[in-house]
């Protein structure tokens, strides 16, 4: 089962995903800040990470440029959520190794999207997606 880490300050919205992660099938973990992020995602290596941009202790770029440093967990594929959607901070994250963007309120079908792209094969059935 591939293992997906929620990096987000606000419980409503780490809920909602980690919610939505579990009924297709993820193992999902979570973290509410960027220095809790860090320490979850060098502890269980997850598959995929959805990380916030603006949280409290470390925000979401410099969670990222720790991670790139660090050889456990630099290759782990990375998107950012953030209620902003200025054109710098997209630029920004694609520079320092994000795999994509999503803008909050985010819907369903770019979140099936992303995990069709990281995961073409299904891991509940075998069957392709």
């Amino acid at each position: 089962m591939k293992r997906i880490l929620v990096i987000e300050d606000e419980a409503p919205i780490r809920a909602n995903l980690i919610r939505f992660l579990r009924l297709e099938g993820f193992e999902t973990f979570e973290a509410p800040d960027g220095e809790a992020g860090l320490a979850m995602a060098i502890e269980i290596e997850p598959d995929l990470i959805f990380c916030d941009v603006m949280m409290p202790r470390m925000d979401g770029f410099a969670l990222l440029d720790a991670m790139r440093l660090d050889a456990r967990v630099r290759d782990i594929p990375f998107y950012f959520l953030s209620a902003s959607a200025e054109p710098e901070r997209l630029e920004l994250a694609m520079e320092k190794g994000a795999l994509g963007y999503l803008t909050k309120p985010f819907n369903l079908t770019q979140l099936h999207e992303i995990l069709r792209r990281q995961f073409p094969l299904d891991d509940r059935t075998g069957a392709t997606q």
